[in-house]
């Protein structure tokens, strides 16, 4: 079952799903604004990192300051650094609360947040020294989580402040006063600040860059979902739409086919012979099988009002479908198996029924002896499965199941089967998955949502 389709039938199916107006609006809409959700996803991770980078932080900054007030044997001002500690705890607080609330972060908001961190580390700085204090290393760690998180004006924001910052350190300080019992002289105390806050950038920037760039790349992994999946319904509206052109002037060839048909039936040469007589049922046959793609589109489209969906049931719509199939194609065997259980139900979908006649001509075409539509029920979803005898998926194509022009036929337009079907079954908020069977032939399973199709409220059968 190797992307088995025909032409028409391809054509058929990308308009079942792609020329709806709310699908040509979210394939013409979704290609310019597809990084802004996944941005704004990703700062509040990002931000939710800085939350817990501040809680790491003030606890560093009370084992630092109690090594330098009690061990070092340092005078610190213990109330005013204490307040500053305070309030980065508020803060966190405050951030907690609003990320709860909050479903999306932009970029100045980030900011904002790094800004503050800045502050409260200047704060802590100008009571314990100003420039003077090895811990100004610290500020490294602001800038490069700007530089990871933010745009460039923004980072550069952050660098201009650290910097004015800096140099406001260098003039306007609280000086540290000597340790009552020396711990060493003023540069070996200088050279073991410089150590452990050598430490703390060290250990802090792997952590959280780390996961920071995990955040990034499942970004950068939906944004690329998501330019695949616009880029899948921007081609099938232009199929679509071509198809639906098409329809249009199908209409007048087949309905003076229609006429002369029914015109050759009523002369008596064609009539007395039989097998004549048999050609004239097949080709009407044909004929109306033509008529009905037809029709499909352009109700799909939008642009036919005599037919459309209708109220039905489970068996109702798989047992017409089927009967349907098998009348258009009479060379193929097919067994249907109804395992759903009790009946339920639903709004037939045209769509849905083209989909399934897909995956039906797809097996014909390698199994036409043995084809099985199985029907079953599992919680609140609806699994349709086509199995057959065929020689199965290639290997290679089995990861490719579902994007377009991945196939081994090897004739333009082939390749586009299953991938139509998939789209129309994720229009209904299904899956489709395809294997290939542990004997022999291949199987397509269609898992649908029974809450897309049933009527009414209630999915108890």
């Amino acid at each position: 079952m190797l992307e088995r389709t025909s032409d028409l039938h391809d054509a058929k199916t990308a308009t079942g799903t792609a020329v709806m107006p709310s699908d040509v609006s979210a394939a013409a809409g979704m290609p310019f604004d597809l990084a802004a959700p996944a941005d704004l996803a990703t700062n509040r991770k990002n931000m939710a990192l800085l939350v817990q980078l501040r809680w790491i932080a003030v606890i560093g900054q009370i084992v630092t300051i109690a090594f330098v007030h009690f061990w070092m044997d340092v005078a610190l001002p213990l109330m005013p650094m204490a307040a500053v500690i305070c309030g980065l705890l508020a803060l966190n607080l405050i951030s907690l609360l609003w990320l709860r609330y909050r479903a999306d972060i932009n970029n100045r908001e980030l900011l904002v947040a790094l800004a503050l961190d800045v502050a409260a580390l200047t704060t802590l700085l100008y009571l314990s020294g100003g420039a003077t204090n090895p811990f100004t290393s610290l500020y490294l760690l602001q800038v490069t989580l700007g530089a990871v998180l933010l745009d460039a004006p923004s980072t550069w924001s952050l660098v201009a402040l650290v910097c004015m910052s800096y140099a406001w350190l260098t003039g306007y300080y609280e000086p540290l006063a000597p340790p009552q019992h020396g711990f060493g002289d003023a540069f070996s105390r200088y050279i073991t600040g410089t150590f452990i806050g050598l430490v703390l950038d060290a250990v802090l920037l792997v952590v959280f860059v780390t996961r920071i760039n995990r955040n990034l790349r499942d970004r950068d992994a939906r944004l690329a979902a998501l330019r695949q999946h616009a880029a899948e319904q921007d081609h099938i509206v232009r199929m679509g739409l071509l198809a639906s052109g098409a329809a249009h002037e199908l209409g007048t060839p087949l309905a003076s086919l229609s006429v002369i048909l029914s015109d050759w039936r009523r002369m008596p040469a064609l009539a007395s012979d039989a097998e004549l007589s048999h050609d004239l049922s097949e080709m009407e046959t044909s004929l109306q099988r033509c008529k009905t793609i037809v029709t499909g589109i352009l109700l799909s489209a939008g642009e036919a009002r005599g037919e459309g969906s209708a109220p039905t049931t489970v068996a109702a719509f798989l047992t017409a479908l089927v009967e349907e199939w098998r009348t258009s194609r009479p060379s193929a065997t097919l067994y249907f198996r109804n395992a759903f259980g009790a009946d339920l139900a639903i709004v037939s979908d045209i769509a849905l029924k083209q989909a399934i006649f897909n995956v039906l001509d797809n097996a014909a075409e390698v199994s036409r002896d043995w084809i099985e539509l199985t029907a079953e029920r599992e919680g609140d979803t609806l699994v349709v499965s086509v199995t057959d005898r065929g020689p199965g998926f290639a290997r290679e194509m089995l990861p490719q199941v579902g994007k377009p022009y991945q196939s081994t036929k090897g004739r333009p337009g082939s390749g586009l089967g299953l991938f139509l079907v998939v789209n129309v079954v994720r229009k209904l908020g299904g899956v489709v998955t395809a294997r290939n069977r542990p004997d022999i032939g291949a199987a397509v399973r269609l898992e649908l949502p029974l809450s897309t199709l049933a009527i009414g409220d209630h999915l108890d059968g």
